[in-house]
């Protein structure tokens, strides 16, 4: 919210996506047990995100200008607790 606030005298809005589980080539290698029990976790849909997902909100934060100083949580409701 700081960097929102320097930033919005020069016309810039900052907003963050903060993803959960998106289906990556990083999860490419796991067994599909591992994937399924990772899915089960999300409260819904019950399977992991998407990249076009990430870009589909990327896209409406960029086309609402009124969209500004927010951490936008793409997590299926998934809350991961810090370790």
């Amino acid at each position: 919210l700081p960097i929102a606030r320097d930033l919005s005298k020069m016309g810039i809005r900052v907003n963050t996506i903060a993803p959960g589980m998106i289906n990556t080539p990083l999860f490419a290698g796991l067994p599909q047990e591992s994937i399924d029990s990772l899915s089960e976790a999300v409260l819904y849909p019950q399977r992991l995100g998407t990249p076009e997902e990430i870009g589909k909100l990327a896209a409406a934060i960029i086309d609402n200008d009124y969209i500004n100083g927010e951490c936008i949580r793409l997590d299926g409701g998934i809350r991961m607790q810090p370790r």
